[in-house]
Parts: C-alpha cells; structure tokens; sequence
C-alpha cells in the first residue's frame, strides 16, 4: 500500500492564514462536565458547574430534554461536540452534517463547536468501493497528505459554522507507518494553517503515552497552547499493555498528572469530566471534580497566558505563509491527495471492519486488538439501541453478532446495522427456534421502511438477502448510494450459512417492546 503523502521527499505545502476573524479572546468556561441523560439529575446537583457539554449528534433543537432546557435557564453554558463529521478523513465535509452542527450550536447559543481530528468511515466515490463506517473515531496519518486534506476539509467547516471551531486529539491503538510528523508537530501545523482552535484532551495524550509510546509533554511542547478553547479530562483502564480509553472508569492519576503538565503550560480557559458509561454515584463525580479542580488551581496560569510557547496566529499575520506556491496550486495538489489518503484509510477500515488482509506496515497484534474493540463496541450499542434483540436472541446475541460482524461492516448508522444483522440472521433461517424467528421476523418488518416485505416466502428472503449484504439494486451492479457493488464479504453462502461459518445455536423467544432509536454513540 502506498502510504499517504509518500509520493517522494517533498517541502511543505504552503499555509494559508484563517480568512475569517476570530473573536478577540476565548471564553472562559470554567470547570464543566459531559451531560448525559443518564446522570441529568445528579448534573443538577453538583455545585460549580460552569459549563456542560453535549454530543451534538444526540440532541434536537426545539426538543431539547427538559433537564437541558433547566440548565440553560440557570445560566449554564452548553457546548455541542460532534461525533460523526470525520474531518481526517479523505472526502469533504457532508453539508447536511455541517448544516445539523451549525443549527445545533445556533440553538444553543454556544460560544462554540467542537469535533475530532479523526475519521470515521471509508469507501465510497474516491475509490469505488462500498461505503464503511467505523462507528469509532480512527486516527488519521500524520503525513504531509493528510494534513494538507485536514486543513481544506477544517476551512470548509469554519465557513459553514456560525461560530468558532476547536478540534480534539484522539486517542490510537495503532500507528499509521511512514509517519512524517508527531502529533504536536502535526496540530501546531493544522492550527497555523486555518487558525482553528484546539479541544485537548489530557486523557489522549495518556492513552497514547502507553499504547504508541509518545510522550505527552513533548505533545504539549511543540503545542501553541494558547489556541486551547478547553481540556478534556476522562478515565481508563490496563490491560495486557493497552490502555482503553473507556469514559467508564475514574480518572487515574498519570491522567491528571499530564493536567498539570499542560497546566504549568497555560492556564486552560475550561475544563471538563467525561464519563459515558458505567455512571458513578453523583458524590463519586463531585470528588473527581474537586480532583480536577486542584489540579488546575495549584498549577495552572492565569488563563490565556502561555510559558514559553508560540503565539496564535492572527489572520493578518502573513508570516505563516511556508513557501511561495499560489494557493491554486495548493488546492490542487490537495485534490491530488485525496484519493491517496482514501485509499489507505479504505485499507485500513477494511482490514479492521470486513475481514479483509492487514494493511503493509501496520503491527498485526495491534490491529487485533482494535478489531475486537470495535466489533465489541458495535455489539454494546445496537444491544442499547435496539434492546429488543438482545432480548429475544438471549444469551446467543453477543456471539451471533460478533459473527455477523466479522465481515459485515457498518453501512449506515446504527440503525441501519440493527436492521442488517437481524435480516442476516432470517436470512439464513434464524434463529432455530420458531417462537424467537417469529418475533425477530415481526421486528425487522416493522422498522425495514415505508412497505414491509412481500409476504411471500421466496421473495422476503431474496430481499432479506439483498440488504443483508449491500445489493439493493442488483441488477444495475450499483448499491443504493450509486457506489459499485463491491461488497467485501458478506451474504449467505451456497449452503445457506455466513461465507461458510457456523449458524448460531438456538435461541429462545421473549423481548419488552419498547421504543427504538438511532442514537450516535459519543466519541472518546
């Protein structure tokens, strides 16, 4: 695989300064935490709650939940803070994406928004190949490629945003191989180049420390760390070497000791607690609070003030400007770049979502170790979002589904998912049991779209089989989105089973209907 921005040695691209001015100072947020509906209550509660922040993707303007609405009225600033636009990765930002972001930070009236330096599916118009969604933020090389398609797809946000935009680090499991920048070296870069603002996140920086080995104060300094709107703070566990940014565990103190290095840095104008699941009691978050608290007020600056580090750029600053190549030049060697970084993200995202061969130059154990998580992470969200399969599956779901999930990848969203997996399982005459198929058949025909199925036998599964494995327009060799019908595995086998591999056993029936959504998962 050629890796992205390996075309040969070559000088960086030139800069471009932000076109657009940015307010004349970054609001101070204070110290806030992660709103989720599960601990609204306990939220209410806690004393010295600046600021909360939500998943943007998770909210409706005009349908705001109460609890919301309640803070909102006390003065509380809420900020939205995206999961799903996938601005690492190789195309432009979706307009209804960015569309959806802007109207939720304009009904909130947030100081502003903020995403991921990440991508979060492949596929697709740049190679030809079938759509695939991560369902999880990836990380995106750090090469000359992918930064130069960062900064244009960061650019086309900021022009479609009604205020101003921070992006986050990610944490990583794997290492892209032919890197050419380090993570600070790569952000100090993209903020130069657009003039965005950064959300970092301390937790990150630890995740990565242990799992790729880099050093969270050489991250720091090589930081311009008065571009941070605000810091993420979260917990984690150990195990067999790897840390798992979990969101569902305390926060450790090698976390608050990478606080207090970027607090000696500068004094951060917010702080936040994530937590996403397995939800303490709310005592156990006002003490992590107070943790966090002490941190930043023994060992922070005054807010807005940096040591030692490099000032942000202003938009009339010229001096960023790397080179004297026109900008057309620029935008076409990014075009140019494109269809590289497609590529070997598609690689990527298939070897870890479809069963496809581990891309060149990647560490095969740790590719494993991310491939188990995300199909682990699948199997935890469809059971949240439609919890009536794993109630009429019973103790079989999560084994069929990690089955399903070998080499089927996610096309849409998690609903759609929902539906696929149980249309793979009727496919294939499952579950054995007839109760359980009943009550999964009435399931998938009540949410499979505008008209059920035909009632004939035959021509259900042959429609069943087509969703199953991406052909739903099978006689043009084209799938629903226009793309070509390349499915990377997938669909019932001659012999009735998966490609080959084993049905589940049987299952029993029984499952509480209740109400089924599509509710994105925050990100990490």
């Amino acid at each position: 695989m050629e890796q992205p921005g390996h075309t040969g040695h070559r000088e960086r691209q030139p800069g471009r300064t932000d076109h657009r001015e940015r307010p004349a100072h970054t609001p101070l947020l204070g110290t806030g935490i992660g709103w989720r509906p599960e601990i609204a209550d306990g939220i209410a509660r806690l004393p010295g709650i600046d600021w909360v922040e939500v998943v943007a993707e998770n909210i409706c303007p005009g349908h705001l939940p109460p609890a919301l609405e309640a803070l909102r009225a006390r003065g509380t600033t809420v900020v939205p803070h995206g999961v799903s636009l996938g601005l690492g990765g190789a195309e432009r930002p979706d307009a209804g994406r960015l569309a959806a972001l802007a109207e939720r930070a304009e009904a909130l009236a947030a100081p502003l928004v903020t995403e991921h330096i990440a991508f979060v599916r492949a596929g697709g118009a740049l190679t030809g190949g079938p759509r695939m969604e991560a369902g999880h933020l990836l990380p995106v090389p750090r090469t000359y490629d992918a930064l130069d398609v960062l900064c244009e797809n960061v650019r086309i946000a900021q022009d479609a945003l009604p205020v101003p935009l921070a992006l986050e680090n990610i944490a990583a499991l794997v290492n892209w191989p032919g890197e050419e920048l380090t993570e600070g070296q790569f952000l100090a870069e993209l903020v130069e180049r657009t003039g965005v603002r950064l959300l970092i996140d301390v937790a990150n920086l630890h995740t990565n420390r242990v799992n790729r080995g880099e050093d969270p104060a050489a991250a720091l300094a090589a930081l311009p760390v008065e571009a941070i709107s605000y810091v993420h703070v979260a917990g984690g566990f150990e195990r067999d070497g790897v840390w798992h940014d979990s969101h569902a565990h305390p926060v450790t103190q090698p976390v608050l000791e990478v606080l207090a290095e970027l607090c000696a840095r500068v004094g951060p104008p917010g702080v936040l607690l994530e937590r996403d699941e397995n939800f303490p009691a709310t005592e156990e978050l006002a003490a992590e609070l107070d943790a966090i608290r002490t941190v930043v007020e023994t060992t922070a600056l005054r807010p807005g003030l940096g040591s030692g580090a490099r000032p942000v750029p202003r938009p009339d600053d010229r001096s960023i400007n790397l080179g004297n190549a026109p900008d057309d030049t620029a935008a076409k060697e990014t075009e140019a770049a494109r269809p590289r970084l497609a590529a070997a993200q598609e690689e990527l995202l298939a070897a870890l979502v479809a069963g496809e061969p581990d891309p060149a130059g990647f560490d095969g154990e740790r590719l494993a170790v991310q491939r188990r998580a995300l199909a682990g992470k699948r199997a935890d969200v469809i059971a949240s979002v439609a919890p009536e399969l794993p109630g009429i599956l019973g103790a079989d779901y999560r084994s069929a589904f990690l089955d399903y999930a070998q080499h089927r990848p996610m096309r849409g969203g998690y609903r759609r998912d929902a539906l696929d997996f149980a249309g793979h399982l009727l496919a294939l005459g499952l579950p054995a049991h007839p109760a359980a198929r009943r009550e999964l058949t009435q399931w998938w025909r009540e949410r499979s779209g505008p008209t059920p199925p035909s009632a004939g036998a035959a021509a259900r599964l042959a429609r069943l089989a087509r969703t199953v494995t991406g052909r739903l327009l099978p006689r043009t060799g084209h799938t629903a989105d226009g793309s070509p019908d390349r499915p990377r595995g997938g669909g019932p086998a001659p012999d009735g089973t998966a490609d080959g591999r084993s049905a589940p056993p049987s299952v029993p029936a029984g499952a509480s209907r209740v109400e089924y959504v599509d509710r994105p998962r925050s990100g990490r």
